[in-house]
């Protein structure tokens, strides 16, 4: 009987253990996010589930309380989607997918990430329009869409986001007109280039995306 009882208990420790285990809700973001992707190189080798947080994962980076703060997948071979699952990374404040094969559209769940400093997701095959809701990302200082299929206009809500430094969406199907109001005045043409945009607004009117 004591040898039962020992037996339930180990048996109920490691049921209890288990989802223990899964319960990084940042963890389980990124390896949702794996699951989307194809990796043939196998870039994504180290994602682990198991693992209590993902802190240990290649291309991965922690803060000291096992907050990710860094995603650096940029130039790794890799295609697929993106999903809402980003949207969990709250203290994500480098996202750096750029020279990949990713496509589909940017999640709107992206505007969650209220520390992002750097969203880096040139050079893939997005599609689809530039989310308004990116201008919840108040501390977004680099915005780099270009070398993608974007269609639509430049979101005027852009146009609050007073720390943006760079910002470029050359080499896509956008179309209207360029923002000129806040950090877009400080901008060269050449982050506009390669698309269907028709110049920069005139000052203090409204613009109309007429065709776009």
């Amino acid at each position: 009987m004591a040898s039962f009882s020992l037996l339930f208990f180990l048996f109920s420790f490691f049921l209890c253990l288990s989802p223990c285990l899964s319960t990084n809700s940042e963890g389980n973001a990124l390896f949702d996010l794996r699951r989307r992707l194809s990796d043939p190189t196998n870039v994504l080798q180290s994602w682990d589930p198991t693992l209590v947080n993902p802190c240990t994962w290649f291309h991965v980076t922690c803060d000291a309380n096992n907050h990710v703060t860094c995603l650096d997948l940029g130039n790794s071979n890799i295609s697929g989607t993106l999903g809402p699952e980003l949207g969990q990374l709250k203290h994500l404040k480098y996202l750096e997918l750029y020279s990949n094969e990713i496509g589909g559209k940017i999640p709107e769940e992206l505007s969650n990430l209220k520390e992002l400093v750097s969203l880096d997701l040139y050079g893939n095959k997005f599609e689809g329009t530039i989310p308004r809701a990116l201008a919840k990302l108040k501390s977004l200082t680099f915005l780099r869409l270009n070398n993608n299929k974007l269609t639509g206009s430049i979101p005027r809500e852009l146009t609050t986001l007073n720390n943006l430094k760079v910002f470029d969406v050359s080499n896509n199907d956008l179309c209207g007109t360029i923002p000129v109001d806040g950090p877009f005045a400080t901008f060269p043409m050449a982050s506009y280039e390669n698309n269907r945009l028709n110049g920069p607004e005139l000052k203090g009117l409204v613009a109309y995306d007429f065709g776009c």
